[in-house]
């Protein structure tokens, strides 16, 4: 399996690629030395994924602060 770099993968990319190889884990049909390169990829997407969210959630904190007192709120889904 070719190695991939994590260095610019979006979000939404790295989390499906992830997906992906747990499912590919979970059947069982792997030998050893391919379960360790997935779970080491899974490692490096797992890792880059919540860089992300913690770019994000820094984004958020800006974006909510006012008069320089941070004020985070609660998320509350549309009601839809």
């Amino acid at each position: 399996m070719a190695r991939k770099s994590t260095k610019g993968v979006d979000f939404e990319r790295a989390l499906d690629e992830l997906e992906k190889l747990v499912e590919r884990m979970e059947e069982g049909e792997l030998s050893l030395e391919e379960s360790l390169k997935l779970y080491e990829r899974g490692t490096e997407l797992s890792k880059a994924c919540q860089k992300a969210l913690d770019a994000a959630e820094k984004r958020i904190r800006i974006l909510s602060e006012q008069g320089g007192k941070s004020e985070l709120q609660a998320y509350e889904p549309d009601a839809d």
